[in-house]
């Protein structure tokens, strides 16, 4: 059966799919900058045979075609920029570049993409349409490579019929999985902030106009958005996490700068918390004295998992790995470039368990301690190529 043969050769390549991982990993690139992972990339489909065209500068996508008739097509997604992160962990296969880390398993998507790739080419003969694989840069940073590639092309000739991609989950034991259908993860905004008013002398505030005051002021009544503006059934998240103040125990500063990060799961209410945000910090600010630069960077759209295709790929998981390893996920109000794909084609976005804790790897993606559990390597590749082949229909 083709489940058998997949779980052999998922076994078969292990040991190149976490040698892969670990060059990957002491090599990272931050986005926009991920030349030699790229060409690493390209070395590895050269030797599996299969040729390949980049998009949006280091990107690639290659092609593997069954022998069986079939005109469907299914596409998968891995990401392969890094983080500005120092690692902390002690082991053979660290980051070699000073500052840049591989923090949130981009190197375990990629090298399972090509252990896929390396098992599908071996089956070819086994089933029938394409599989189109998607070495995808950027998802760290806006724009979001995959809002590049689509803009490329990068779902034409040929259009997949289903995008698919997995990302680690630290919170899920190695071994199993999770999904979740229709709305998994938020749309994400950043925002910057400067509330200017008129400085001076601490002891004299009469003859100043407190940035500070109109901030702290702004901050408190912003979290109306939220809780009295947002319907309480549709998530919404508003925070800010730095604000500069740069003045002194007796110095009361010309301005105030801040960043903050708007997150929801509904469009209409994305554009209408904005117009929001920005009349009320600007009106706060204006009667109070002082002006205020309230201005939004629009990121990432809110993730959805098509319905149908994810409760199918469900059921795939389970006949793969065993029911007992399929698990439910909650709404997520992180982001996810992935999301790009989501707006325009049918998708499923799972997760995927890399948690050891008798080994102690626990900590969470995006910190210097990240790490995975590498025996979900195993899990992460053959049920790729399982997926993609039961939803060609074979």
């Amino acid at each position: 059966m083709i489940k058998e043969k997949i779980q052999e050769l998922a076994k078969n390549i292990y040991d190149d799919v976490v040698g892969n991982r670990r060059h990957l990993h002491a090599n990272p690139e931050l986005s926009f900058h991920e030349i030699q992972t790229s060409a690493f990339v390209a070395r590895k489909l050269e030797e599996i045979g299969l040729e390949y065209h980049k998009m949006a500068d280091t990107g690639l996508v290659a092609l593997i075609k069954g022998d069986k008739p079939s005109d469907k097509v299914i596409a998968l997604r891995a990401d392969m920029d890094a983080l500005p992160i120092v690692e902390a962990n002690d082991v053979p296969y660290k980051s070699r570049n000073p500052g840049v880390m591989h923090a949130c398993g981009h190197d375990v998507h990629t090298s399972s993409l090509l252990g896929t790739a390396k098992i599908l080419t071996q089956l070819k003969s086994e089933f029938g349409g394409t599989v189109k694989l998607i070495f995808q840069p950027a998802e760290e940073k806006l724009p979001g490579g995959a809002s590049l590639m689509i803009k490329e092309g990068v779902l034409e000739n040929p259009k997949p019929d289903a995008v698919i991609g997995q990302h680690v989950m630290p919170l899920i034991d190695a071994g199993k999985v999770g999904f979740r259908a229709g709305k998994y993860m938020a749309s994400t905004d950043e925002l910057y902030v400067t509330v200017k008013g008129k400085g001076g002398h601490g002891a004299q505030p009469q003859q100043n106009v407190d940035p500070v005051i109109i901030t702290a002021h702004i901050l408190t009544a912003l979290q109306q958005v939220v809780s009295r503006f947002a319907d309480p059934k549709s998530p919404s998240v508003l925070s800010f996490g730095k604000v500069i103040a740069n003045g002194a125990t007796n110095v009361i500063p010309n301005e105030v700068y801040l960043e903050g990060t708007f997150r929801t799961m509904d469009e209409a209410w994305r554009q209408e918390a904005h117009k929001r945000m920005k009349k009320m910090a600007e009106g706060i600010a204006e009667s109070m004295g002082g002006s205020c630069e309230f201005n939004i960077m629009k990121g990432y759209p809110f993730l959805i998992n098509e319905e149908k295709l994810t409760n199918n790929v469900r059921l795939h998981a389970e006949d793969y790995l065993g029911k007992e390893n399929v698990l439910d996920l909650d709404i997520w109000m992180a982001a996810e470039d992935f999301a790009y794909y989501s707006q325009v084609a049918n998708s499923c976005f799972y997760r995927l368990g890399t948690r050891n804790e008798e080994r102690g790897i626990t900590s969470s993606v995006h910190t210097p301690t990240f790490d995975v559990d590498e025996t979900a390597l195993q899990t992460s590749t053959g049920l790729m190529a399982y997926l993609a082949v039961k939803q060609l229909g074979n």
